[in-house]
Order: C-alpha cells, then structure tokens, then sequence
C-alpha cells in the first residue's frame, strides 16, 4: 500500500527556531516512512496536459508537540493517502481549525486546545495507557473519541481515510461475464466503461481476468504510466480509494487496472478485497470484467458486485456452457442477467436464450461485425457513441445510473 500512498506536508505552528528544525526532522522521517511511491502516485493523477483530474483533498489537522506521535500520525496519514498540517497549537486562523475534515489532537496539546470552538471530527490521540486524566481532556476539547497508539492505528487509518475521502453513496459496481470463450465479455465491458465516462461519472475498469489479453490494450492504453495488477498484490487491510485512483492509468476518460505484460502471478483475494472496496467507496461506476472460472480471487470480485452480466452468443452450444457458468455465478451474485449477442441459431432468439438461462434479460446485444476492423485501427469498442455498442451501453447506463431504476 505505500507504493500508492501520497506524500505528507507539515505546516508549523509558532515555535521557536530549534523547535522548528526539530518539527522539520519528525515530517522528513515520516515522509522517508512513505518513501518515494508518492512521487509517482502524484505524477500519475496528472492526465496528458499535466493537471490532476481533481483539486487535491484536503487533509486532517494535527495538534501536537511530541515528536514521535506527529512522526506516527505522519505515517497513517500516508498510509491513508493525505496529507494533513501540522500545528502546535490551535491555529490562529479559525478556518485553519474549522475546515479541516478531521483534527487529531496528541493527548500533549490539549490543554492548548481548551478554547477552541466546538466542532465535529476531533479525535484524542496519545500513547500513554490507563491515565484516567485522558477522559477529562477528551470532554474539555470536545473530542468525540479517544484513539490509543499502536493498537488503534487500523482505527485510525480507517477513520482518517473516511473523512477525507467521504463516505457517501458508493460505486455502482458491474461485473461482465463471458457464457463461453470468445462471447465478447472484455468488448462488452470496454463499451460500458467508456459510456459511463461519457456521461462525466468518474469511472473504473477492472481486469479480473489474468490470462486475458489485457484491457488495457484493448482500450489502446498498454503505453500508460501507471500501477497495475501485480504492483498491488501486496495489499491487506484499507486502501485509499482517491490515491488508488490516481495511481492508475488513465484511457479516455477511464482509470484501468489491468495486468502487466510479464509473467502472470497470482493476486491473493485480500488484495483483490482491498484494492475493490477502495474503488467502489469513490462512487461513479465500476466495471469488472470476470474470468468464467471461479477462483477465491474471482470469488472476492464476484461478492462486491451489484449487478453481473452474463454475455451469451446467439447459438445452442453457446446456451449449454453458459447454463453451466451461470448456476456457479448465482451462488455468489445477488443481481444475475443476460444479455445476449447476435447473430442466432435458427429458431433462438434474445428472449429465448435468457428463458432457457432461467435469467432476467437485460438487453440485446446487436451484431456489429465493425467492431474487429476498428480494433485493428486502434479504435476501442464502443469508442464511437453511435456504433450499436455505444448505442446499447449508453442505453443501459440510461436505465442503470437512474436511482432505483433497474438495469
């Protein structure tokens, strides 16, 4: 996680000049704890024109004079992907303790911080155990917990994380399955991203699929800087979802996460957890596409999604193995539909194929034989708004993207 993880500033407070330096030194050790990884997540927001896609986010408010607690802080504001402002003292500026999204108070500073104005978002935080003292400080400064280091740093990464990011309404998550080899899971999948991101949703398009041929190049963007799928096979616990994001290649409008070009290596299911619920607390939508074997990794993917699409081919045999994908899928996802693809079998038909399937019918897929000559011109499926592929994604997202309407 610290190869996606943003640098930290500190901003000083009024000191003297050997406190200064010595403040100086706790924010360089900590910035060495992040290492030079947020260098190059920094660089990787920025899109073709050098400018990040969105102003950076603010960051939480320390309060503290000790040291090795700013260092500590320091570190799981990086872990969380901001950067917060260091103070010793309750800031002179009332928007400067005021706006920040959260305030962390070291258990050092808050006698200083007894008249500060009342606000939500103040947290305690020290290390000393058992000083029934810390309660009486907590309630003078109007701190809505204590938090105790080191055992509470998951805690606290969790909570820095969900103040600066937000925690509203999550990402709609679609997951893009293929009924047999060759249904046109990944095509369908590269339209329905490149929909999305033309109606201005912030947009992901995960590659679950690692022995695909990457959709990153399908979507022309194997050349992009960014992380890829083994850069994150490390991850456990939280990730920050707008440092993730900004880490990630960015292809028409759309962030990708695919695989390298080298030799496949497994990603645990933990990082698969991770690295997903860190997308879909961002909000927009979500777009993964699915390998039809169903490992503990495709598993995790499968458990996040709200609605899956089984794309199945017009033709008798392309029904059998899709019958047999989808009693796997429906253990595990709880909105499972079909669209199907022309051409057809005689006699077979869209409403035919997902009555067969036993699933509800999310649209037909119309035969484009185009698609595969503008591929070889470097054109990405469903690039072109007024092909049938545009046509039908932004007809589903017209449905999807609706609150409380149904795909």
């Amino acid at each position: 996680m610290a190869g996606i993880t943003r640098g930290v500033r500190a901003v000083e407070g009024t000191r003297t000049s050997g406190a200064r330096s010595a403040a100086r030194t706790a924010g360089t050790t900590a910035a060495r704890a992040a290492g030079r990884a947020g260098e190059r997540a920094s660089a990787s927001a920025a899109g073709p024109g050098g400018a990040a896609d969105e102003p950076r986010r603010a960051g939480p408010l320390i309060v503290t004079e000790d040291l090795a607690l700013l260092d500590d802080l320091l570190r799981l504001c990086a872990a969380a992907g901001v950067e917060p402002e260091v103070h010793h003292r309750v800031p002179e500026r009332r928007a400067g303790w005021a706006d920040p999204p959260l305030v962390l108070v070291g258990d050092d500073a808050a006698v200083r911080c007894r008249g500060a104005a009342r606000r939500p978002g103040v947290v305690l935080v020290g290390r000393a155990q058992d000083d029934p003292g810390v309660w009486r400080l907590a309630v003078e400064v109007g701190a809505e917990c204590v938090l105790r280091l080191p055992e509470a740093e998951s805690v606290l990464v969790d909570r820095i994380a969900d103040a600066t990011e937000g925690v509203g309404r999550q990402a709609l998550t679609v997951g893009v399955v293929g009924g047999r080899g060759g249904a046109g899971a990944s095509t369908l999948a590269c339209g329905l991203a490149l929909a999305a991101a033309r109606t201005g949703r912030r947009t992901l398009l995960v590659d679950g699929d690692p022995l695909g041929g990457g959709l990153d190049v399908l979507l022309g963007g194997e050349r992009e800087d960014g992380r890829r799928w083994p850069d994150f096979a490390a991850s456990k616990g939280r990730l920050a979802g707008g440092a993730l994001e900004e880490s990630l290649p960015a292809v028409r409008g759309v962030r990708v996460l695919s695989w390298g070009r080298e030799p496949v290596a497994p990603v645990p299911p933990e990082a698969v957890r991770s690295v997903l619920a860190a997308a879909r607390r961002r909000g927009g939508v979500v777009v993964v596409d699915l390998p039809r074997g169903t490992d503990e990794a495709a598993a995790e993917a499968l458990a996040q999604l709200d609605l899956g699409l089984l794309v199945v081919p017009g033709e008798l045999r392309a029904v059998a193995a899709a019958h047999r994908v989808a009693s796997v899928l429906g253990m595990v996802v709880r909105d499972l539909r079909a669209v199907v693809r022309g051409p057809y079998a005689a006699g077979l038909d869209e409403r035919w194929v997902a009555d067969a399937l036993r699933l509800p019918l999310a649209g037909e897929l119309p035969y484009d034989p185009g698609i595969v000559a503008d591929q070889d011109a470097g054109v990405p499926p469903g690039a072109e708004p007024r092909g049938a592929l545009g046509r039908f994604c932004a007809a589903f997202w017209e449905r999807a993207l609706v609150p409380g309407g149904a795909a």
